[in-house]
């Protein structure tokens, strides 16, 4: 970092600009230097200014068209917020715009600091971060990893995460906390609030009652944000990240019986009604994704919003039916029970480390089906499918997908009169993608015969779909 006497600087407004050992073109070069890095001025020699880079710590000289000599007085700070202003929305000057923003800090006096400038600063370590995430080859890649490290050397540091093979990179939240404990507006905080609670940006190496802490915080910085004065469209946006973020707290809720037989209940409640919230007419195309990624969400944890938790039984009637008991510690296991087996000697017996919802139990007319949601992360649900046989009763999973568990659900929709089908809804993330399907299942092989992206497509669904789950689902919406 530059020594803080320094009341004038030389910021870099061109990449791959060259700090030559003497003051002509034909000299030998010292350093490639990028688009915002600030330079100690020590002279001036024709069209070259005699430089001092503190953070390689080489000397040198650099045309002086390839830099903006920037006063570090008070009365300059006007003028550097206003640039920062401008920077702040330019794609690709991510590193001029956090320099300039450092270099208003050290000139502005410190009564007059507000979020403004900070919020600038997380808008831009944002975007740099999709950038550096989204990836190019060549030289762009070059000018895009010399990026990153100028943003580094002025406290920007940008954390990465690996996921499914892939390298996620998030800024640190260091600005975006400023934000919010300084004089801000409205939207800035908001603004803030919705890049320290990213998804994507949650780290994947934190241990349950590290995940259980992390949530309640991102849980409480969207509480503090105050929606009366924000925009229709920002404010979709933020009971989108509520949404996600409750139903992620229900999930975790329901390990918990320490937190309260009710805890569950009310976070998936609270994630179901920010869901409903949603303002369609202000929903924008870009947030598309958001709103499938919030409602997969909601639709993986919403049997928590229902009476019966994994840890207390059901009552059995006279027909088929599920109990659940504990099984090794963390563990579930599901007893399939008819008038004649009781939970001693079941019909069926399998055991689960996920979460079992007993409450979503539907049970075919024949008495020879039963569906149950299983759910083993906070953002994937399964159907557990028990099946009658010549050889008694056996009971398969059919997963939202077929890839690595991340994002969906699939659940019991309904019964088809014949006993040969039943119906499914199923949301999924795969990849990019985002897909909606509602399908007939064939019960000999759990195989999905046909499929539609609305209900009302498919004649079968039309007609059979269940109520119960028509009422419950968010897979119509």
């Amino acid at each position: 970092m530059l020594a803080t006497a320094l009341t004038v600087i030389a910021i870099v407004t061109q990449d791959q600009s060259a700090l030559r050992a003497a003051p002509k073109d034909s000299a030998a070069q010292q350093a490639v230097l990028w688009q915002g890095d600030s330079l100690e001025i020590r002279g001036q020699k024709g069209d070259f200014l005699q430089v001092y880079d503190h953070r390689r710590e080489r000397a040198g000289y650099i045309k002086a068209s390839q830099v903006r000599v920037q006063s570090l007085k008070a009365e300059a700070a006007p003028e550097l917020l206003s640039i920062v202003r401008f920077l702040k929305e330019t794609p690709g000057s991510e590193a001029l715009g956090i320099s300039y923003a450092a270099a208003y800090l050290r000139a502005v006096p410190a009564g007059q600091i507000d979020g403004e400038v900070f919020a600038a600063l997380g808008n831009m370590s944002d975007r740099l971060a999709r950038r550096a995430t989204a990836g190019r080859s060549g030289k762009a890649g070059d000018a895009l990893a010399a990026h990153v490290e100028v943003a580094a050397s002025y406290g920007m540091n940008l954390v990465s995460y690996e996921r499914d093979g892939q390298v996620q990179l998030c800024s640190n939240g260091e600005a975006q906390r400023r934000v919010l404990t300084l004089p801000s507006t409205d939207i800035q905080k908001a603004l803030a609030a919705l890049s320290l609670t990213r998804h994507e940006c949650v780290p994947p190496t934190l241990t349950p009652p590290e995940r259980f802490a992390f949530d309640n915080w991102r849980a409480d910085v969207l509480e503090r944000v105050s929606l009366a004065k924000l925009p229709e469209v920002l404010k979709n946006r933020l009971h989108l990240r509520k949404a996600g973020v409750w139903a992620s707290l229900a999930y975790q809720r329901a390990r918990r019986p320490e937190v309260g037989p009710n805890a569950a209940r009310e976070a998936a409640s609270r994630a179901i009604d920010e869901l409903a919230a949603i303002n369609p007419a202000e929903l924008m195309e870009s947030d598309a994704n958001a709103y499938s990624d919030a409602a997969i969400r909601v639709g993986a944890s919403r049997w928590a919003a229902e009476p019966g938790l994994p840890q207390t039984p059901t009552k059995v009637a006279a027909g088929l039916g599920v109990r659940v008991s504990a099984g090794q510690p963390g563990e579930t296991c599901v007893h399939l029970v008819d008038a004649k087996h009781d939970e001693k000697n079941p019909l069926l017996t399998r055991c689960t480390w996920g979460l079992v919802w007993p409450a979503s139990t539907a049970v075919a007319p024949q008495g020879d089906a039963l569906a149950l949601a299983v759910q083993p992360l906070d953002t994937w649900r399964e159907m557990w499918v028990f099946r009658k046989g010549a050889d008694g009763w056996t009971v398969d999973v059919v997963p939202p997908a077929l890839d690595t568990p991340n994002l969906g659900y699939v659940e019991f929709a309904g019964w088809v009169p014949g006993g040969q089908q039943m119906l499914a809804a199923r949301e999924v993330r795969s990849g990019d993608r985002y897909r909606t399907t509602f399908e007939t299942v064939s019960m000999n092989t759990l195989v999905t015969d046909k499929q539609a992206d609305k209900p009302s497509s498919l004649t079968p669904f039309y007609r059979w779909q269940s109520p119960l789950w028509k009422a419950g689902t968010v897979a119509v919406r």
